[in-house]
């Protein structure tokens, strides 16, 4: 015998668990986006704020790149330009020169052979010009201070020294002696002899000072033609700068001389 059963109504046979099942995927979305948009705000808060304008920018930027020029400056090198002719050919007029001033800092003296910048010690050098227009003036001297630019005074020289204190030092005919010892000097500019036609002699570098010369020695008013100036034409060590360790501009004469001038 066949049984009727009763028609199931629509949507009657479906699992109770139907309903909730699509409520719990749409509430996972939501919460993907929620925790998606609570994690781009950590991450804009983690970012910081707006980046600066580049008015504010730019200052700040030329301010930290003009201390760290000091910094190099007052511990580091500082250039020098070679006004003369006094050291060719080693160093030649208009070449920038990279003076080595953290060598005095860690012990370094001056030794014979080794090129140096020294401050006048008085009367080697003819009173320097001013720049009468002050706004260029200005500039200048604040780009000399923080070392971008030679000093300003330009109240500088660059020689080799040949002897230093307690050291005695002689040049007759073409030789020139060191404690009675000859000098070799492969680096004297062609054509001229260590002493071009001056002889001196024999001289006592004082303790704590140092003698210098030209490598080109016939164009060179150097330690010999200032022996009746102060210190006998010896330059005191507290002058020095330091060691010429490179020559840095131009690109065709680069050239390096050593962490001491060697």
């Amino acid at each position: 015998m066949a049984v009727n059963l009763p028609e199931t109504p629509s949507g009657a046979g479906a699992p109770s668990g139907s309903a909730s099942n699509v409520h719990e995927v749409s509430g996972g979305r939501a919460e993907a986006r929620r925790r998606a948009r609570g994690s781009r705000g950590r991450t804009d808060r983690r970012a910081g704020r707006r980046p600066r304008p580049w008015w504010i920018e730019l200052p700040v930027m030329a301010a930290v790149g003009l201390v760290v020029a000091l910094l190099i400056k007052t511990c580091l090198f500082q250039v020098f330009t070679i006004p003369s002719g006094s050291m060719e050919n080693t160093l030649r007029i208009g070449d920038r020169v990279g003076v080595n001033k953290l060598a005095p800092l860690t012990g370094w003296e001056p030794e014979p052979g080794q090129p140096v910048v020294f401050k006048d010690p008085g009367g080697w050098l003819p009173p320097q010009p001013t720049d009468p227009n002050p706004v260029t003036n200005a500039v200048s001297s604040v780009l000399s201070f923080v070392g971008l630019v030679p000093p300003k005074d330009d109240n500088y020289l660059v020689k080799r020294v040949i002897a230093t204190g307690g050291q005695t030092v002689q040049c007759e005919g073409t030789t020139l002696t060191v404690d009675g010892r000859k000098v070799d000097e492969p680096y004297l500019h062609p054509g001229d002899d260590s002493c071009a036609g001056l002889d001196f002699g024999p001289v006592k570098v004082p303790s704590g000072y140092v003698w210098v010369e030209g490598d080109h020695r016939s164009d060179s008013a150097d330690s010999r033609y200032h022996q009746h100036g102060p210190g006998g034409g010896a330059v005191p060590v507290d002058n020095v700068v330091g060691p010429v360790s490179a020559v840095v501009w131009p690109l065709s004469h680069l050239d390096w001389f050593g962490w001491t001038g060697r």
